[in-house]
Order: C-alpha cells, then structure tokens, then sequence
C-alpha cells in the first residue's frame, strides 16, 4: 500500500470487505432503528473499530434526504423551567435516533433565526419560549417540515402547540385566593404579547369573577427578574396593598417573594400570599416553599416529541393542539382555604 493511499480515511466499503457484509449492511448497523442482526451489528462495529471508520452523518444525510436533525429555538434561559424542558426533550428525540441542534434568538427575531435554520436541512423546529410568524410556520408546513410550539400557542398558526392548560390553572389560583379569605388580589403578567400570560390572566380573571370580584392590582414583570421586583414594589408600596399576588410564573415569584422579605420587611403569608406558576424545582425550596400551578415537564416533554417524531415519519404536517392539564401544588407562601 502506498504511503498517499495509508493516510486516506477508511471507507464503508473497506469496512464491509473487513467484515464480509454488504455495503447496505455497514449502513444499517449505523442507522439508529434500522433493521439489522445483533450478530451482523457486531461483526460491523468490530471492523469498522480495527479500520478506525467513523460514519459521516452529512454525507449520508445529502444520499438519504434525511438529516434526523431537530432544531430548537428558545429565545431565553432565565426561566427555570425551560433548562430542564430542553434537557428532557433532548434525551427523549436522541433516544428516537434523532439529533438536536439548539439555536438562541431574540424577542422579534424568530422569524429569521428559523430562515436561518433550514439551511441545515432539519426535518422539524420545536419553539421554546419563542413564537413563529402564521407565515413562515405555513411556509414551513409547505415544505413538509413540522413545528411545534413548546408553551405556546398561536390560533391562527398552522403550527402545532403543547401548553399546559393555562386558562384553568389561572381560573384555579383565583379560586384559591379567595377561598383563602383574600380581598386584594393583585396580578403581575409576564410579557403582554405571549399567549401563555394571556391566558393564565384571563382564566386568573374568570375565576374571579366567578365569585363577583375583580383584580385589585396588576403590575407587568415581563418574564424578567428585574422586572418583577420592580413590579412588586410598585404594587406594594401602595395603600392599603394587596393582601395576595398572583405572578405568572415562578421565575418572577420568586424575585417578588424575595422584595416582599428583605426590602419591604413584610411576612409571607400573613402580610401578602404569592402564588406562582410552572412548579420548578426551586419552588419546593425551603427559603420559598412557593404555592404554585404545576405544569409537568414530562408530560409536555413526552406531548412535543410524540407530535414531531409522528410528522416526520409520516411525512404529514398538520396542525395538533395537546392541551395538558395544570394543578395547584399547595405550600406554605399562600393562606389557605378554610
């Protein structure tokens, strides 16, 4: 052998002459779910380790049209809830065979982080504390690419959706607070545009009226920490102030809980209840024992993989809504019910 020719890469074909199988058997027994022997698996994986072969995943994604590359799109970490979603998430499709490339974006530029994305020939866009314009998620639904919105959920989008039930969850904390004895029930939303505090508010709104009263307060916490501190000092400083917060999500809760002790030196919850949503982990902390909507991470994990994995296979892109039911996980920063 030459010394040009010792220093090429070994190829499938020496790897499946070394291992006396065919050249579609090498492909197999490198294709995640594909339909080969335990024995013939062997023989190719013991070959291709003495030829120090190494299968090349973009060649064979040019060949085959199938990339098995998922894109995830999130627009931001803070939230405490979506770290562990995508950990999850990204456990459960490369458990399918599938890989996962993670893409960071900001607040309005979605649309062209995900123009962005189908460069790399991905097979489908799960969104995560992000939203897709109606046009490019059908632009996307043409060409046969599935999108599913994690935590999202646009009406007039052909893209799929997985939320939990946020119109009941609010309706839930309502109920709770004025079950409890509260009369000053303040509000602080996340960010006005996303249909996830939309529709915590306007089920956190029915509740109330429910029992024939209205919010007393509302703040804006926009999703940041910053936020809604500022929110609850706003709120708090005013007189009389609300005897009970709902927040819109816990990543605020906390920032709210942690002003209403140490700045404003009030007890938590004999001066003022906080109730959030998402049921992270850091809510079941001693230092925040937070009462809280728990939304499960599993099962919208175990929803948005179901829904894209099912639409690549198939090659069918259609629009599904997974709607997951939403509870209130009872601790000790709100008063409770008699």
């Amino acid at each position: 052998m030459s010394q040009t020719a010792s220093k090429q890469s070994p190829t499938s074909e020496d790897v499946a002459r070394l291992a006396k199988v065919s050249q579609s058997a090498v492909s197999r027994a490198f294709t995640p779910g594909a339909s080969v022997s335990p024995a013939t698996r062997e023989k190719v994986l013991k070959a291709a380790e003495e030829l120090g072969y190494r299968p090349n995943a973009l060649a064979r994604a040019v060949i085959s049209g199938k990339s098995r590359l998922i894109a995830m799109v999130v627009a931001y970490l803070d939230n405490q809830f979506y770290p562990i979603v995508l950990e999850q998430l990204s456990r459960a499709l490369q458990a399918s065979g599938y890989q996962v490339l993670l893409f960071m974006t900001d607040p309005g530029d979605q649309d062209d982080t995900v123009r962005r994305i189908l460069q790399y020939q991905v097979e489908g866009v799960v969104m995560a504390s992000a939203t897709l314009s109606s046009r490019l998620a059908r632009e996307c639904a043409d060409t046969g690419i599935p999108v599913v919105m994690l935590n999202r959920y646009v009406p007039a989008s052909p893209a799929s959706s997985v939320t939990s039930d946020n119109i009941e969850g609010g309706r839930k904390v309502a109920d709770f607070l004025v079950r409890g004895g509260h009369e000053r029930i303040a509000f602080i939303a996340g960010a006005e545009d996303s249909s996830t505090n939309r529709d915590r508010e306007a089920g956190f709104y029915k509740g109330l009226a429910e029992h024939g009263t209205t919010v007393f307060a509302r703040g804006v916490g926009g999703y940041t920490f910053e936020g809604a501190a500022q929110a609850a000092r706003d709120l708090v400083g005013h007189n009389p102030r609300p005897d009970a917060i709902f927040v819109a999500n816990d990543h605020m809760a906390f920032a709210v809980m942690d002003v209403i002790r140490s700045e404003l030196k009030l007890d938590i919850p004999k001066d003022i209840s906080v109730v959030g949503y998402d049921d992270v982990p850091e809510a079941s902390w001693k230092g925040y024992d937070l009462t809280t909507v728990s939304q499960s991470s599993d099962a919208m994990v175990e929803a948005t993989a179901s829904i894209i994995i099912e639409q690549i296979e198939k090659s069918a892109v259609r629009k599904r809504a997974a709607v997951l039911p939403a509870d209130i996980v009872v601790r000790g920063s709100a008063r409770k019910p008699a």
